[in-house]
């Protein structure tokens, strides 16, 4: 599968309705960004399983600043609509196998129950 771009409308669907999701957070002007992309590329085509998303932060300046995106690029994971992951720095490909594994091992049910008593502890 290809990457797929998202826009400010289409950001909360496309995490919402898919299992796993990675989003790159990127801009041309950014030689990372661009070292970083066939990487990712290559990734989305061993994994058809995942959903691959971009989001060019010049185009979707709202999208980025919802996300506090201050460099670039950032990587998101996201699984059952849960962000898991976000840092930013280019990742070798190997890094990237490593968090995709990682990401599909996850126990779900722990992590929600995980986010469930951060909530509850965060709101007594």
């Amino acid at each position: 599968m290809a990457t797929v771009a998202l826009s400010n409308e289409s950001f909360e669907e496309t995490v919402q309705s898919n299992e796993t999701v990675l989003v790159d957070f990127w801009a041309a002007w950014c030689g990372p960004c661009r070292m970083f992309a066939p990487v990712f590329e290559a990734a989305s085509v061993e994994h058809p399983d995942i959903v691959f998303a971009k989001v060019d932060t010049e185009a979707e300046q709202e999208l980025a600043a919802r996300f506090g995106i201050m460099s670039i690029p950032t990587l998101m994971a996201f699984r059952d609509n849960i962000l898991l992951y976000a840092q930013p720095g280019a990742l070798p490909a190997r890094a990237l196998e490593e968090l995709i594994t990682k990401v599909k091992e996850l126990d779900m049910d722990e992590v929600r129950r995980q986010v469930e008593e951060r909530a509850s502890a965060a709101s007594s």
